[in-house]
Order: C-alpha cells, then structure tokens, then sequence
C-alpha cells in the first residue's frame, strides 16, 4: 500500500452505497418485521402466526409489490443513517490505528460504534420514521392510513400537519437503538474479523467478510430487538391533541409488552429481523469492502479489500 491518505468522504460515499445496495435485497423482510412488532399493540389480537404466515397474508391482501411499500424511505434512511455511521466508525478506527499503531481491542471498538450509531441515528431519524409509517400503513383501515406517496410526500406532510419537531420522534428510542446495534455490529464484525484471520484459517477475502458478517448479525439481532421494538411502536402511534399518548419513552414500551404479551413478545419477529438484519449485514460489509478494495487498487496503489474495520 502506498503513503496515500484515502480522503474521509470516500469513508462516507462508500458506507451509503453499500447501505442502499444491501436495503435494496431486503426491504420485504423489513417490511414483515415492522409489521409483526405492531401486531398486538394496544391488546389486539396478534395478527400473524410467524414470518412466513405473515409474508403470506401481505401479499394476498395488498399484491407482492406491497413488499416494496416505503423502498424511497428505506433508500433515503440508508443515504442519511448508513453514510454517517460507517463513515463515522471508519473514520475514528482508522484515527485510533494511526495513533496508537495497534487495532482497537473490543470495549474500544464498541465505544467507537456506539458513538457512530448516536450520530448516524439523530442525522437519520425522519427516514427512520417515515419508513415505519410507510410500512405499517397497509396494516390499518382505509379511513386511517396516511397515504403517503413517497419519501418527500411523507416529510413535507409531517413537517406541515404534525410540525418539524415531529419528524424527531423517536430520537431518543432509535439512537439508543443505534447505540445498541452499532456497538453490537461494529464492534463484533471488526472483532471476528481479526479473530479469524489470526486463527488461520481465513485470509482477506469474500469468505472471511461472509463469516464474520454472519456472526455479527445474529449478535446484533439477538441484542437489538428489543429495543427496536420500542422504538417502532413509539414512531408509528398515533396522538390525537389532548390524547395520553399510548407510551411514553422507551422502558414504558418495553414493560407494556411484557406485561400484556409476555417477556418472549420483545424478540417478536425475531426470523424476519435475522432474515433482514443478517443477509442485510453480509451484503453491507461485502460491499463496503470490495468499494474500498477496488478504490485501494485503482487510485491509492494497494490491493485487496481493506475498509479499515
């Protein structure tokens, strides 16, 4: 590799394009997971047995495309949450590398993805908020839905029937959401990563990202969806003026679902989240890595896929 320096915005151009290429695969199995974590709110029955009989139901109510309802939501959310965390992260592993000439051990690597998710979820909360709502939409009455057309119909509507303020809400639920995932993802790619290159049996290369990506995917699902849970009920209620809303902040959801549906309903759509979360993680970091290897190769000299995580 060559003394050259890759310039920082190259860290964030190529984290939202390998964000958007992998929403682009798995925005149905979003759309399932978001719909089976509001099944059941306010005591409603629960709508849907598991994964498979959820996909079934969506499809003969509202046609196969309506897997794809609140792609442009999804696309921008990728733009906004993905661009920043990853080039948020990359950035501070590849500042803490050339500082201290060593990688960073797990704790550091967890705080630096904790600090990467918190920025990369305030930056993109209203696509966050308004990919919930597009997803769950097909889901209400017909005199309840929103109706949104597309990501600019949703946010200019939000921004004049609920004010600016509202595109907000949910910050404080998804960043901690963030924080989690991010601390989880990050840290735990980075870490099997070096784990399994130092055992021998891996070198750089697609396998090495596909093994360390599924692992990190099922850490990340197993210790995120909770609190994703909370933070897609709290974004897709309702509030009337004058109305209690339904929950108040994140522990709120978190006890109501435990007390109403039992201890087991916060890892509600667990396949579908894994379904999504995994290949979504595989096909993030896959495609991260091969931008930045083909950019290494082409403009800085080197080769092989080296994206600093």
């Amino acid at each position: 590799m060559s003394d050259k320096k890759k310039p920082v915005y190259i860290q964030y151009m190529f984290g939202g394009l390998s964000g958007i290429g992998a929403t682009c695969v798995v925005q149905p199995l979003d759309l399932v997971k978001t719909r089976m974590q509001i099944s059941g709110m306010g005591g409603a029955a629960k709508e849907y047995n598991n994964t498979f009989d959820a996909i079934g139901k969506i499809i003969k109510r509202e046609g196969a495309l309506s897997l794809y309802k609140g792609l442009s939501a999804a696309i921008m959310r990728q733009a906004t949450y993905t661009t920043t965390r990853l080039g948020v992260y990359t950035s501070l592993n590849d500042s803490y590398k050339s500082k201290m000439n060593k990688a960073p051990n797990l704790l550091e690597s967890m705080g630096m993805g904790m600090t990467a998710g918190a920025v990369g979820s305030f930056v993109g909360n209203p696509c966050e908020l308004i990919l919930i709502r597009m997803t769950a939409d097909g889901r209400l009455p017909v005199a309840e839905r929103r109706n949104y057309t597309n990501f600019f119909n949703a946010f200019f509507r939000i921004a004049r029937e609920e004010g600016v303020v509202a595109l907000w809400r949910g910050c404080i639920p998804t960043m901690g959401r963030a924080m989690v995932v991010n601390a989880a993802q990050l840290a735990s790619y980075s870490q099997a990563k070096s784990y399994l290159v130092n055992s021998g049996y891996f070198k750089e290369g697609i396998g090495l990202h596909f093994t360390a990506s599924m692992f990190s995917g099922l850490i990340t699902t197993a210790a995120s969806l909770p609190v994703d849970i909370a933070k897609t009920r709290i974004q897709n209620m309702k509030v009337a003026p004058g109305e209690v809303p339904p929950y108040k902040n994140t522990f709120d959801v978190i006890l109501k679902v435990v007390r109403h549906e039992g201890v087991f309903a916060l890892w509600k759509g667990f396949t579908a989240y894994y379904a999504r979360l995994g290949p979504h993680t595989v096909l993030t970091f896959i495609l991260l890595e091969q931008l930045n290897g083909a950019y290494n190769k082409h403009f800085m000299g080197g080769a092989g896929p080296k994206s600093g995580l």
